[in-house]
């Protein structure tokens, strides 16, 4: 025999190995998200895998969902597509996404989740998704050079927040970015709902979805709110996406945006920094409301890409991927075993007022973004809270229509 011969006979004999493959399909394209999304791409490949990223732009993920939607019915879903909340259990419900449980397990998951976030993640008690990180969403972030001009703080209160936007105004400043798209309205509408009515008040409107919460003056009083932070967003709001608003408060175009943590993602990426260039604050009022990104597996075949989806639920639950990703993301850990050491004191105070909201109870899923309630729930509320915004609508019309939507929609 010759040499090659033998070299040929000595290559068929080793195990065949599966090369981990995955196509994973998202909407982080900002330039926060991306750089965050890079991390997890390099420490896939660093491990030997194949990456294909499917990456549709639009930033509350409707564009995705569509896409992802186009992609189960034709029978070729994704490796892994960016997922939360009872979405999860939809997608799970309809037969098409894998159980990772011997990953979770053999990587002990269970002992470094908050149980809360663990349960989103399961699928009749089973691991089906895995966790990314942790948004606060009721965060106001302000340009701090801004306020000064107008000799104001950071508010505590919505009538503080009102006389600061009034100032801004009448010294010929945007007091609000905003981009006029229905979960930028949703994100605002909750985080006024949470400070105006509270925790437990949040809970029995946007969870339970109770008609007498959802009928209560306390709701009329957030929709007044609303209608007050309609008159502080500039005249081409419309349409805007997030991160040109975010950009607004950047340049001193505008002093506050609110939205979830990851605006504070664009500031970093920007190379802005917190307490000098830009300032954070929860929103008036009490409570934690979070938004868990997290990534659920389909029932893919052929064992490369089992490989992939295996190894990728592994990465993303390292807790080197978690501080690297998080650091980018403008969120933090999901593990509550990392430490903070890193982070700034927007992300520390964030661990610290969820850690807070966990043991008094404050803690509350968004409804915006899609972590307390199934979709056709939350679109209801959604379309309600939109259309007041950019319409006429009376607060006592809104009521009607919201307590109306949310009975059609169950």
């Amino acid at each position: 025999m010759s040499l090659a011969a033998a070299g040929v006979v000595a290559l068929a004999a080793q195990p065949a190995f599966a090369e981990p493959k995955a196509e994973v399909m998202h909407w982080w394209t900002s330039g926060g998200e991306a750089a965050a999304a890079k991390v997890l791409k390099e420490e896939f490949a660093a491990n030997g895998g194949t990456w294909t990223d499917m990456a549709v732009a639009g930033g509350g993920g409707d564009a995705a969902i569509t896409a992802l939607k186009a992609r189960v019915l034709a029978g070729n879903p994704p490796t892994a597509f960016q997922m939360k909340g009872p979405s999860i259990q939809e997608w799970f419900e309809e037969g098409v996404l894998a159980n990772i449980d011997d990953v979770a397990q053999e990587n002990g998951w269970d002992a470094a989740l908050p149980a809360r976030i663990a349960a989103h993640m399961k699928c009749d008690g089973k691991y089906c998704a895995a966790p990314v990180n942790i948004h606060r969403v009721n965060w106001v972030w302000a340009n701090p050079q801004v306020l000064a001009k107008v000799g104001a703080a950071m508010p505590h209160t919505w009538a503080e927040f009102n006389a600061v936007a009034d100032k801004l105004k009448a010294a010929g400043i945007t007091p609000l970015a905003h981009g006029g798209q229905s979960w930028q309205d949703a994100t605002v509408f909750e985080t006024v709902v949470l400070g105006i009515g509270g925790a437990e008040f949040f809970q029995k409107a946007f969870v339970d979805l109770d008609e007498a919460a959802l009928s209560s003056d306390t709701m009329k009083a957030s929709f007044d709110q609303m209608r007050i932070l309609r008159g502080y967003v500039d005249d081409n709001f419309s349409g805007r996406d997030w991160n040109l608003a975010t950009a607004m408060v950047m340049k001193g175009e505008a002093g506050f945006q609110i939205m979830g943590d990851w605006a504070k993602g664009e500031f970093i990426a920007a190379g802005k920094k917190p307490g000098k260039d830009f300032m954070c604050a929860p929103t008036p009022g009490s409570g934690f409301l979070y938004n868990v990104d997290s990534f659920a597996m389909f029932d893919v075949k052929g064992e490369d890409n089992i490989a992939g989806e295996k190894l990728l639920a592994k990465l993303i639950m390292g807790p080197k991927f978690q501080e690297v990703f998080n650091l980018n993301k403008g969120s933090i850990p999901v593990r509550t075993d990392v430490s903070l050491e890193k982070f700034d004191y927007c992300a520390q105070r964030s661990a610290y007022d969820l850690a807070v909201a966990d043991g008094n109870g404050t803690l509350q899923p968004s409804y915006a973004h899609g972590m307390a309630l199934r979709g056709a729930q939350a679109g209801a509320i959604t379309d309600v809270v939109t259309k007041h915004f950019n319409s006429d609508m009376s607060s006592e019309d809104a009521v009607k229509a919201l307590v109306e939507a949310v009975k059609l929609s169950q």
